[in-house]
């Protein structure tokens, strides 16, 4: 049985010669190792095979029986790592907090080292000199403990 931290230094190797970024290793109980990068341009499934021939070349018969699967993080996913929030800065997101409440913004500031990000919402309220209530921006700050995901918000217009 291959070990996921062995997987992981090896796609760690393959990542230095570019600006990728590994979003998750999977190693499933049917025998599937799943590998997620990114890129702030998105990746090219050329990238994406010779990640997986790097692997065969690195790991060899230690890859065995496993089935290797390796792909960009799916777009409309959520995050799973702070260069992904990055990633999407000045772009519309879907946030859903734990308290159940999701909430629709533009994705302002992240913060990687303390875990947290803003997003800037449009908020009915009551504005001095106006009758009725007006859509203002708001930010709202959140850590990503606080929520059970965040996530690129598709816009098919």
């Amino acid at each position: 049985m291959i070990d996921k931290n062995v997987v992981t230094k090896a796609v760690e190797e393959w990542l230095q010669k570019g600006d990728y970024y590994l979003v998750d290793v999977e190693m499933t109980p049917d025998d599937r190792i799943v590998i997620e990068i990114d890129h702030a341009d998105g990746v090219w499934i050329e990238d994406c095979a010779d990640l997986s021939r790097h692997l065969q070349e690195a790991l060899g018969e230690e890859l065995g029986d496993y089935e290797l699967e390796v792909g960009s993080a799916g777009i409309g996913q959520p995050f799973k790592v702070m260069q992904q929030y990055v990633n999407h800065i000045g772009k519309e997101v879907e946030v859903l907090q734990n308290n159940g409440l999701k909430l629709q913004g533009i994705l302002k500031d992240v913060d990687a080292e303390a875990g947290q990000f803003t997003v800037t919402v449009k908020e009915k309220q009551q504005v001095e000199g106006k009758k009725r209530p007006q859509l203002v921006d708001v930010d709202k700050s959140f850590n990503v403990s606080d929520v059970k995901y965040c996530k690129y918000l598709l816009a098919f217009k």
